[in-house]
């Protein structure tokens, strides 16, 4: 059996050895040549699979390593046959922890009050649901919208998308599509943005084209806008140099790139193979993950002004987001030719990032409340 895989998918080869034949190419280098004899296709968000890809394939069984699956035709799989999984969930909870890295970093910059601000949260799925679990844990006023799940449920929770126009935080956790009653193309253009209060907050981690970049950078050129924090762009990896210098914090499409979240990922899409084939699951990722750099951080509470600082001092020592932005943003001191090319390589060689669960956390002079947020943002915190 003929196995074609996105040679960033981590453990790839020791978790599908026994499967088949691994061959290993970059995302994008993966063309109909490549996978005419494949019987087993694995790919991340790079890789666009359709009919210009697969026809006239031997590809029986698609998986793709990500949460998102708009670079898949499902359509056409469904009518080709073809198998189909994604790793939903898999990196929810890194890109949470994305979330509050630049939201505390925000907080501490801006000398915010988290229970002062209110949240807005469109989109509650795997991602969101955390994102709001936690905000909630940090004391802060949370707005959700999911017009999907307001349909399902009639929670009375899930508001409608105008009611979160008056929120301080906008974080956007949707998938892309671009039909349909919940298309998200451009969910937040120039209309949306006007709509907002003055000095809102935006993060975007979901898909680039979830916001109109250029109307964000009009609105963003007016100063109503007071940050946004931008994990994903459109036309990646040919972002706009224009914007990045725009934005508050931006990075390379990486809020999902924790190591535990893409081991998840291919664990899932492993099990998902050995489904379709019909065989028992053997490969097990435990024990294989390199520890943390830093497994455990001291803090005094009494040297810190707030739980803000106090919680930001912690988390970014877990994940310092500014180094992230600082190698984005090297990219506007290269030729603009070179841009895509080296945010591909951001991607691509990014560094080992490991989830909060796995360090420790020792506070002296603690309050406890510090040591509950430290809990809600999922590190094991003791005195």
């Amino acid at each position: 059996m003929r196995i074609i895989a996105d040679e960033n998918i981590p453990f790839v080869r020791e978790a599908f050895a026994e499967l088949g034949e691994v061959e290993t190419f970059a995302g994008r280098a993966i063309s109909p040549d490549v996978v005419r004899n494949a019987d087993i296709l694995l790919v991340r968000s790079v890789t666009k699979v359709n009919s210009e890809l697969l026809e006239g394939s031997s590809v029986r069984f698609v998986a793709t390593a990500t949460i998102g699956t708009d670079h898949i035709d499902e359509l056409y799989l469904q009518r080709r046959g073809i198998g189909f999984a994604s790793a939903k969930g898999s990196n929810a909870n890194s890109v949470a922890e994305y979330v509050f890295a630049a939201l505390l970093n925000l907080a501490v910059r801006y000398n915010w009050k988290l229970a002062e601000k209110t949240l807005g949260v469109v989109g509650v799925g795997n991602i969101g649901s955390r994102v709001v679990r936690i905000a909630q844990g940090l004391g802060m006023e949370v707005l959700q919208n999911d017009p999907p799940l307001a349909r399902q449920t009639a929670d009375p929770r899930f508001l409608p998308l105008e009611a979160l126009m008056n929120a301080d935080i906008l974080t956007l956790h949707v998938p892309l599509t671009y039909e349909g009653e919940d298309a998200t193309y451009h969910l937040f253009d120039e209309a949306k943005f006007r709509q907002m209060q003055p000095a809102t907050v935006l993060f975007n981690t979901s898909r680039g084209a979830v916001v109109d970049n250029q109307a964000l950078k009009g609105i963003l050129a007016t100063g109503q806008l007071a940050a946004v924090v931008l994990d994903v762009w459109e036309n990646e990896p040919h972002i706009d140099g224009e914007l990045l210098r725009m934005v508050t914090i931006g990075t390379p499409h990486i809020a999902g790139y924790s190591l535990d979240g893409k081991v998840n990922g291919t664990r899932m899409i492993y099990e998902a193979v050995c489904n379709f084939l019909g065989v028992k699951p053997t490969w097990n990722p435990s024990g294989q993950l390199p520890p943390p750099k830093i497994s455990e951080i001291r803090i005094n509470g009494n040297a810190l002004r707030s739980d803000e600082e106090a919680l930001n001092t912690v988390v970014q020592q877990a994940y310092p987001i500014e180094k992230d932005d600082a190698r984005l943003r090297a990219m506007l001191k290269i030729p603009p030719e070179q841009w895509g090319t080296y945010f591909d390589s951001l991607r691509k060689n990014y560094p080992v990032r490991r989830e909060f669960f796995n360090i420790k956390v020792r506070v002296n002079n603690y309050s406890s409340s510090l040591i509950k947020k430290l809990k809600v943002l999922g590190f094991m915190a003791e005195e």
